[in-house]
């Protein structure tokens, strides 16, 4: 039986005058590889935002199941002045609900760190990090938290073919790890990755969903053409 862990029901946010989404109704569910792709501006990051609660909807209503733990990650990591350890240390550490003492906190960091192949370079400064790196620092400070659903706003865009190998093949094991799987949802321009990591497909035009789709019916495109020609129209320009 599926688990819904966040939905959305109706949901419409207004950044100032401009409609950044308008009446998008999305349920997530326990496991799912959720990729959101469409043009600049359509309203993925907002999606991604108001899904995390960084942004409120003018209207409609977000749900999360209770219990549920999220954690998100975006394009250009935000790090502090701190060694790699210490950036993912610092923020278990702050967690009061899990009450930690510094020296654990270091140590379940430094696990992080191992978990994504950093540990060699536990003491440097996070922010003199290659940008690979930085991405894989800022997945050891997310996967730290032990969150259910990882959020993601175009983890490799800026990265270098073999650091985006590195990325991706870190969020397929996440997804996948058996003693813990999560749910990802990420927003995306690579076509290819989409269809290499994604269950599901949402299609957004101008803040409003378009389509939404197991990822084989996205990409056959006499499916796609019948469901949502925009989308239809999009993946061709893509792949051209």
């Amino acid at each position: 039986m599926s688990t819904v862990q966040i939905s959305l029901s109706a949901v419409s946010v207004h950044l100032g005058a401009q409609a950044a989404l308008t009446d998008v109704s999305v349920r997530i569910e326990a496991g799912e590889r959720v990729a959101l792709v469409g043009a600049n501006g359509s309203g993925k990051s907002t999606l991604l935002r108001t899904l995390h609660g960084l942004v409120l909807p003018t209207q409609g209503q977000v749900v999360q199941a209770p219990g549920v733990r999220q954690a998100m990650l975006f394009q250009r990591p935000h790090l502090l002045r701190l060694s790699a350890l210490n950036n993912v240390a610092l923020g278990l550490w702050l967690d009061r609900t899990r009450g930690l003492a510094w020296a654990a906190a270091q140590a379940l960091a430094l696990q992080a760190l191992e978990r994504v192949g950093l540990q060699s370079v536990a003491r440097q400064n996070g922010r003199q990090l290659s940008g690979g790196q930085q991405q894989r620092l800022a997945l050891a400070r997310a996967w730290a938290r032990q969150p259910d659903v990882l959020l993601l706003d175009e983890p490799t865009a800026s990265l270098d073919p073999h650091a985006k190998r590195e990325v991706e093949a870190l969020m397929a094991e996440f997804a996948c790890a058996p003693e813990r799987p999560l749910t990802l949802v990420w927003a995306s321009h690579n076509l290819g990755q989409v269809k290499r990591l994604a269950t599901r497909v949402i299609y957004l035009e101008f803040g409003q969903v378009m389509a939404d789709m197991p990822v084989a019916d996205f990409f056959n495109p006499t499916q796609l053409a019948a469901h949502s020609p925009a989308a239809h129209v999009f993946v061709q320009g893509e792949l051209s």
